[in-house]
């Protein structure tokens, strides 16, 4: 069966949809939260975090412009089955050519601005039987975020295997012949790691077999990687 990915944007009729932004690196000002007040009357806009749902109707504001100008992290569920989650990164500490070698899917990928990295995750799968309300399921997920910056791959290595999980036919081959290093820790996921694992769904089959491989974790804060995270050599890729 081909199980790849739905366009982003496609149009669906709405049931329950959940946004949550978080800004970790600085607050709001108020000039900034006047303005995204602008985007939604209803919405919970704080100095560092920005939570709104919908039964019926849809957000103006666009994630992805809104990541790119107020927030470090994002997370969006919706119950006939599509999930999101993101995280911004300041250049200095995440390479984006490093990012993809692990996010060059449409499941996982990288969008580059002018100061930041963002790691972009996503699916789209069955609808949900039944639902629970999302509210602050993003707080327990922003410390995979910290320890991604401080040079732990793991939660890049998430992000590939929910491509490789999600490739149709034509894909499978092309994703197989770009895996990237295998990060250590894969046998042992941080609770933040293991919270966005269970959030987007990875077969823990796919995990398993990837931590037969990766060595036990060291503590990233003692690595001696001055210029954030290690770069390793570009591979060459096939696209399909």
């Amino acid at each position: 069966m081909d199980r790849r990915l739905p366009a982003l944007g496609q149009v669906r009729v709405s049931e329950y949809q959940y946004y949550e932004f978080l800004a970790l690196e600085k607050p709001l000002t108020d000039e900034q939260r006047a303005e995204l007040r602008q985007l939604s009357s209803r919405a919970e806009i704080t100095a560092t975090r920005f939570v709104n749902e919908y039964s019926y109707g849809d957000f103006r504001g666009s994630p992805e412009k809104l990541m790119e100008r107020y927030f470090d992290g994002f997370l969006y569920p919706a119950n006939w089955g599509t999930r999101r989650l993101m995280f911004r990164f300041p250049r200095a500490l995440l390479d984006a050519e490093v990012a993809r070698q692990y996010c060059h899917t449409d499941a996982a990928s990288v969008i580059e601005t002018g100061d930041h990295v963002i790691i972009s995750v996503y699916l789209d799968r069955d609808p949900d039987d039944y639902w629970v309300e999302a509210d602050d399921r993003l707080g327990p997920m922003v410390q995979a975020r910290s320890d991604l910056a401080v040079g732990d791959l793991r939660l890049l290595y998430l992000g590939w295997l929910l491509g490789a999980q999600w490739a149709g036919q034509d894909e499978e081959d092309a994703i197989a012949d770009t895996e990237p290093p295998v990060p250590a820790g894969l046998g042992d996921l941080s609770a933040p790691l293991r919270a966005i694992a269970d959030f987007l769904e990875i077969d823990k089959d796919l995990m398993t077999v990837a931590a037969e491989t990766s060595p036990p974790l060291e503590n990233p804060r003692t690595m001696d990687w001055p210029n954030g995270l290690p770069r390793f050599p570009r591979r060459r890729r096939t696209r399909c």
